[in-house]
């Protein structure tokens, strides 16, 4: 069995003719990396290291770019660690404030990765350099550290999956779209340890930009790196930026490949991943009107020239809306200084956004921009995980379709006695509503919502019904009111459930609706209305988050 494009690049620079999916191997590197957050921890464990000084001053990055300019005091003295250890090894590649920039659009653009090197990152964005055909790929702190004093670095060799992409993207339709579907289809841990191999026509009708892009957000499948056949943008690109030699790697035909998924580009539409994972994709079709407080354009992910290009297309002649905040930072010096030459600073700038040096800033929740509760924000950046912008408070949502019901709805009606004799949520959700709506099943998607009028699950104190609910993959019931056991049982089951005459009444099947409980505001999306249910108090979020009573009376 052959060797795929990455798998040929670990062998080569291990010594080896061939490696093989979780075979460990050491390999020589072309370049270590590291920013003002990683690299201070790196350089304390090299202290504690008997070598003296580093293994080649030319393949070492230093780009303080996450809590710079200098958010306070403590980042000060982390950059100032990094300044000074770059000044006693004669580190050739240290970019600071008015050279730097954010360090994975950096360095590709200072000519510093090129085809067929190995370059690990004390970020786990590092595998954006696979754009260019190189293996690339985050590791921690010791790792930067044995890495800059030895110029090694151990690898397990990882599996690969192949994803083939055809066609051409539409208009407005971006790399980001492609990787936020493929992220989508897969899962966060849908590539865990592997690599992500892009091939097929389609890369050929994808920018350098859309490859960065999507080579950069292959660690948010949890892959070990991504990477893109080197053609004729590829090396054009390295020609512009690059003096270094490239080496270009091809996988062998019979090349091993876990699965292969085919993507026709063109179907593709433009795609929002919604809190709080990458996963949790929408199409902009499916999104609604949801009211946002901020908007981010930026970080190594989306802070290129094309982005900015499209920003401005979309700003000019308009203002941005009163009470929204639009913060926009180019991602690299050069951006910044073209971005200024073509006129697009003045569009942003004419249309009420703010625009920032370059810096990670809020993408990671440290400066220039960071949320308060409850706001929203729509961001380039590549993760949406709990607080990562900004405060930590869960807010607790639910957002589907509706199933609309009646009054008096009993528990023997939502699951009938008949179907008592097994207590597996999988085999209660089958029969979930079945004498009242029999297609209810075969409607019912993860993340719906069930509307009805008066008395709510009335009858029967056993909890089989709430959990018939629950594991159909309704996410909130409203109603007008609830049954008392039936409230009691679906909280401790973490079933949410609201209790809202106005909505219950007014809202209709098919609606698209929203629900926060954290303010207990319902938005049905679909008529533009606005309901206000009872909140839900931090301990009962607490309950349902924990996915019920009895997890979290445990944690």
């Amino acid at each position: 069995m052959g060797m795929t494009m990455t798998q040929k690049i670990l062998a080569a620079h291990a010594g080896l003719d061939k490696v093989e999916a979780g075979q460990l191997i050491m390999a020589d590197l072309d370049l270590v990396l590291g920013n003002d957050v990683t690299a201070p921890v790196a350089i304390h464990e090299m202290e504690k290291m008997n070598t003296k000084g580093v293994f080649d001053k030319d393949k070492i990055a230093l780009v303080p770019d996450h809590f710079t300019p200098n958010k306070d005091i403590k980042s000060a003295e982390h950059c100032k660690c990094v300044r000074e250890f770059a000044a006693e090894h004669n580190i050739t590649n240290y970019f600071e404030i008015g050279e730097m920039g954010i360090e994975h659009a950096l360095l590709p653009e200072k000519g510093l990765v090129v085809a067929g090197d190995v370059v690990i990152g004390a970020d786990s964005h590092t595998c954006t350099y696979g754009a260019l055909g190189a293996f690339s790929t985050g590791v921690g702190s010791t790792d930067m550290a044995a890495g800059m004093a030895t110029g090694k670095a151990w690898f397990k060799v990882p599996s690969a999956l192949k994803f083939e992409l055809k066609g051409k993207p539409s208009s407005w339709v971006s790399g980001k779209d492609v990787i936020l579907h493929i992220i989508g289809m897969i899962g966060v841990d849908g590539a865990l340890y592997k690599s992500m191999e892009f091939v097929g026509d389609g890369i050929g009708n994808l920018s350098m930009d859309d490859r960065f892009t999507m080579a950069n957000m292959a660690i948010e499948a949890g892959a070990k790196n991504g990477i893109f056949p080197v053609d004729d943008k590829a090396i054009q690109y390295m020609k512009e930026h690059a003096t270094r030699e490239y080496k270009v790697y091809e996988a062998d035909e019979d090349a091993e490949y876990e699965k292969t998924y085919v993507i026709d580009l063109a179907s593709l539409k433009s795609t929002v991943a919604f809190p709080h994972l990458p996963e949790n994709t929408r199409t902009i079709d499916e999104v609604g009107e949801i009211k946002i407080d901020q908007v981010v354009i930026g970080s190594c992910t989306n802070g290129r020239m094309e982005d900015l290009r499209v920003t401005a297309k979309v700003l000019e002649g308009r203002k941005v809306a009163k009470g929204m905040r639009l913060i926009i930072f180019p991602a690299t010096q050069a951006i910044y200084l073209k971005a200024m030459e073509e006129g697009l600073l003045s569009t942003f700038i004419k249309a009420g956004a703010v625009v920032s040096t370059p810096t990670c800033g809020p993408c990671l929740g440290g400066h220039m921009g960071i949320l308060a509760s409850g706001e929203r924000a729509v961001a380039t950046t590549n993760r949406n995980f709990v607080g990562r912008m900004g405060h930590r408070r869960y807010i607790m949502k639910a957002h589907g379709t509706v199933h609309k019901y009646g009054d008096n709805v009993d528990t023997d009606v939502i699951i009938p006695a008949r179907y008592l004799n097994s207590s597996d949520p999988a085999e209660l959700a089958k029969k979930c509503m079945e004498d009242i709506d029999k297609d209810f099943v075969n409607r019912v998607k993860q993340g719906d919502i069930m509307v009805a009028n008066k008395n709510f699950g009335c009858g029967s104190s056993r909890e089989h019904a709430p959990i018939a609910i629950k594991a159909s993959g309704i996410s909130c019931v409203i109603a007008e009111t609830f049954a008392r056991i039936f409230y009691r049982n679906a909280i401790n089951i973490g079933l949410p459930i609201i209790e809202c005459p106005e909505a219950a009444k007014d809202i209709e099947a098919g609606d698209d609706v929203e629900i926060d409980f954290d303010s207990g505001k319902i938005y049905d999306l679909t008529k533009g209305t606005e309901y206000q249910g009872q909140p839900f108090p931090e301990f009962m979020q607490k309950i349902i988050k924990a996915e019920g009573l009895i997890n979290y009376i445990n944690s």
